[in-house]
């Protein structure tokens, strides 16, 4: 799968996100789908992974957009932290949930499981530890600490799922509870790693770690409505150590987070690339497919990403003119 310009953040950083395991979604909870918005036909294969993309993308917009706005808070620019919550919502909430709808992503309880653990299983025994060890070779002796800790966390996560699923399977014995969560307050700043290996894998994991916030937040929806609250509870509170902590932690190492002028520049050039190039290539690919379905809402995300880069930039213009807007080069 060929990688696309990273969305927003590590300066020259080529992404690697999207070369690793998407959490089994197409294979486990597409296979095993028991979901109620099945769609009518199977989109090819291509685009099939152009919606593993933007999925991947919508997820990241929105937990990126969500630190954005909490800076924009600290810097008194409630107005901004407002757009950026709202445009979050609209990132995970229409684009990613449209997405995994046409992907077929929401299988029954035990699918999802199933996707669950696989991703768990990848990161807990090759990603984290992967990424550990090249970050102490390259003397980001932090990051190597905080891959190594995130890892165990995984290991934790794949052993809750794969009681759950054992309960789901048999209907004996207790559901794991939530995870407690420890959420990490992003500060505003430069990278704090060196190397750029380090780098690429800290946006690796970011965007791994807010996928799977956005995953498990529709399983945890879908568990829910079904009937299993237990489920739910598990799926979403996963969901929040992950986007809370793992990706706030990365995210402060990585620098993702800087002035609101700064964050506004990088939304911009992130829906600008979207709504210009992204979408649109991804439409004339399900076009040609045959998924006019797919060809469809890819257009009509294309507009939608428009919209938001006009409003950031609009936001962006009105700097100085609501609390200290604040800035950097």
């Amino acid at each position: 799968m060929t990688s696309l310009p990273t969305r927003f953040l590590l300066g020259s950083t080529v992404t690697a996100a999207l070369s690793i395991p998407l959490y089994g979604a197409f294979a486990a909870a597409g296979a095993g789908s028991a979901s109620a918005d099945v769609v009518a036909r199977t989109p090819s294969p291509q685009t099939r992974a152009d919606l593993a993309k933007a999925m991947r993308g919508e997820a990241f917009a929105s937990v990126a957009y969500g630190l954005y706005a909490d800076q924009a808070r600290r810097e008194g620019l409630t107005s901004v932290a407002r757009l950026f919550d709202r445009t979050a919502a609209t990132e995970r909430d229409e684009h990613f949930a449209e997405s995994a709808r046409m992907a077929d992503l929401v299988g029954d309880d035990a699918a999802n499981l199933r996707a669950a653990i696989a991703g768990e299983h990848y990161e807990h025994n090759t990603m984290y530890p992967g990424f550990a060890r090249q970050a102490a070779e390259d003397g980001d002796a932090n990051a190597s600490d905080r891959f190594a800790e995130i890892g165990r966390d995984e290991g934790r996560h794949e052993t809750a799922f794969r009681t759950a699923l054992k309960v789901v399977q048999t209907g004996r014995g207790t559901v794991p509870a939530a995870p407690d969560v420890t959420p990490h307050q992003v500060q505003a700043g430069p990278a704090k790693v060196r190397a750029e290996r380090t780098k690429t894998n800290l946006d690796t994991a970011m965007h791994g770690e807010a996928e799977a916030s956005a995953k498990y937040n529709l399983w945890g929806e879908r568990a829910t409505d079904k009937g299993d609250p237990d489920v739910g509870r598990l799926f979403h509170g996963t969901g929040e150590v992950e986007r809370r902590e793992h990706f706030a932690e990365s995210a402060e190492l990585a620098g993702l987070v800087g002035s609101t002028r700064d964050n506004l520049n990088k939304a911009i050039a992130g829906e600008r690339y979207e709504s210009t190039t992204m979408y649109p290539s991804f439409a004339d690919r399900a076009t040609s497919a045959g998924d006019s379905d797919a060809a469809r809402m890819f257009s009509d995300t294309a507009k939608d990403e428009g919209r938001h880069a006009r409003a950031f930039e609009q936001a962006r213009d009105r700097l100085g003119q609501e609390g200290t807007g604040a800035s950097s080069s």
